[in-house]
């Protein structure tokens, strides 16, 4: 029921909107993602992905390589992972599952590729449900790290410990 589709420039209101979410702010309180400009591009390092619920857009994926991502958000890493960024749009659609869902969609389209060998995540060190809902997923703490403004854990789910369908 729930599905991923690609995000265009028509979703540029619905997520400039889900942009002022104290939940969303919350998560990710540094971040200006300059949607009119990166809606309109399509780069071959980054997929930006909306999920909607029978037909209801309710929530936004990001994966990226973070090896050929342009602006080395990730610094040096290794060839052949994938950097995940999620969050539901609506508080109304939080703790239904659908995050766990949309995950497991990602998880999936990730390690589809043969050469991706794990998929990265960096949710913010104060962030412990997020951590929660990480580890339950199979990623496990790598490390504290500052990227730019926000001190975050990072985790790594490696091919291995994906979770099965």
């Amino acid at each position: 029921m729930l599905q991923l589709r690609p995000a265009s420039l028509d979703d540029l209101p619905l997520l400039e909107y889900w942009d002022t979410q104290p939940h969303v702010v919350d998560s990710d309180p540094s971040d200006d993602w300059n949607w009119a400009e990166e809606l309109a591009r399509e780069p071959p390092w980054r997929e930006q992905l909306v999920a909607e619920l029978a037909g209801e857009p309710i929530g936004f994926l990001q994966i990226i390589d973070p090896y050929h991502e342009e602006t080395h958000y990730w610094g040096d890493v290794a060839p052949n992972l994938r950097a995940i960024d999620i969050w539901i749009g609506e508080a109304n659609h939080l703790g239904q599952g659908h995050g766990t869902r949309m995950m497991q969609l990602a998880i999936e389209r990730c390690f589809r590729h043969p050469e991706v060998t794990g998929i990265l995540i960096d949710p913010l060190k104060t962030n412990t449900r997020a951590h929660r809902f990480y580890e339950r997923l199979g990623f496990t703490f790598m490390e504290e790290r500052s990227f730019e403004n926000d001190v975050c854990y990072v985790y790594l789910l490696p091919r291995l410990a994906a979770p099965k369908e």
